[in-house]
């Protein structure tokens, strides 16, 4: 008899296909999220197992987290040392995730008090190596206690990861659901870009014609959000240059702004990273003037255009690694390599990514990663694309 969290099993992708997240939750109001977190972690492939303080049964049912994950949850230790079985082993177990973390909960784990299942977990997971992570909730008041600070201090000093809080002057919220699950992967992946500085320029640039009216293309910057969510989970540090775009910015990657083409030229020469990927729409052309205040709409609109400098040969002075993107409409698959490869030779990149422009803006797609070794077709959603993307940028580094 399947579960009902079966169907949704693997719905995003199967980055976490084969492991095992043991979920601790506790007596935070924020308790209320764990579901949605839990539900999200399996739509990625992860097993999730719940593990409950009595507090935080008073803010969520056993049977919701039941339905949630699939597991029953566990609320006290018996005979089968769940705590042992689970956290003594890696191979049972590749991730301690509490959340949310409450202040008592984070001061009892790092003065290796163990009187709650989650503490309890947390005592051998630390003991046997498994690696944990903590989402703290709670007053800003008890997180900027000197006390609270100093435990946090000693635990990540210990190698455990702390995901969040984000801080409004009154609260120490949870982190999004969104943050959980990228940082619960990046913990748990090969850490292929580790240790390295990665770039995204994605988006559209807005040339304006007045005050109003922009010359522009069509981009919605998923894919450069895909990439540089991609890359932050294979342990880069990653920064996103986004121009115009119809996405939501994740908050947990380090993001700047940038409007025109000439906006992003002046920032070329902070570039000093590994690898910069391009997958911006940027404008070819801008208005050779562009007018102070708005246009009458009842007067017609002579638009001259001139020619902008081309980005990637400017990038790729800064960085030895560019990965461009090329769009072509009604292409077939070789008069598609030949046009990107082209570009590869002209702009001495790394590597160009090929691709249809009758894709733009949707949730999935085909492109072809070309470099001088040949080329190689990756389909699947734009999550899926992008780690493709990342993968073969981190075999070069």
């Amino acid at each position: 008899m399947t579960h009902p969290s079966d169907e949704i099993y693997c719905e995003k992708s199967d980055i976490l296909e084969g492991k095992r997240i043991v979920m601790g939750i506790t007596g935070s109001i924020a308790a209320v999220e764990c579901f949605g977190v839990i539900r999200e972690l399996i739509r990625h492939g992860a097993e999730v197992v719940p593990v409950m303080t009595a507090e935080a049964q008073k803010l969520v049912t056993k049977d919701a987290l039941h339905f949630a994950s699939g597991y029953e949850p566990i609320t006290e230790l018996t005979g089968l040392t769940e705590h042992i079985t689970l956290m003594a082993n890696k191979e049972e177990a590749d991730l301690l995730l509490i959340y949310p973390a409450t202040a008592n909960t984070i001061s009892k784990i790092a003065n290796g008090i163990d009187d709650t299942p989650v503490t309890s977990m947390a005592t051998v997971a630390l003991g046997s190596g498994v690696p944990i992570a903590i989402a703290p909730a709670m007053h800003q008041a008890m997180f900027d206690n000197p006390a609270v600070k100093e435990n946090i201090r000693k635990l990540a000093s210990w190698g455990v990861e702390f995901i969040g809080p984000r801080l409004d002057g009154i609260r120490a919220k949870a982190a999004t659901s969104e943050e959980v699950v990228a940082a619960s992967m990046r913990i748990m992946s090969e850490g292929k870009l580790r240790g390295r500085k990665v770039l995204v320029i994605g988006g559209r640039s807005e040339e304006s014609i007045d005050s109003m009216r922009i010359v522009t293309n069509r981009s919605s910057g998923q894919m450069a959000v895909s990439l540089a969510w991609a890359a932050f989970i294979e342990g880069a540090d990653v920064e996103l240059w986004m121009g115009g775009c119809s996405v939501q910015i994740p908050g947990y990657i380090k993001t700047r702004r940038f409007s025109s083409v000439s906006d992003l030229e002046a920032m070329i020469p902070e570039i000093d990273h590994d690898a910069v990927i391009v997958p911006a729409a940027l404008a070819d052309f801008t208005p050779a003037q562009a007018i102070e205040g708005k246009i009458s709409s009842e007067s017609g609109m002579d638009l001259r255009l001139e020619p902008v400098p081309k980005m990637l040969p400017l990038i790729s002075k800064r960085c030895k690694k560019v990965i461009g993107f090329k769009a072509e409409s009604g292409l077939d698959r070789d008069a598609l390599v030949a046009k990107a490869s082209e570009r590869l030779k002209e702009y001495g990149l790394s590597a160009v990514v090929a691709n249809d422009i009758g894709v733009a803006g949707s949730d999935s797609a085909a492109v072809i990663y070309i470099d001088g070794d040949g080329s190689e077709e990756i389909e699947g959603s734009k999550a899926e694309i992008a780690m493709g993307i990342i993968d073969l940028c981190a075999r070069g580094l």
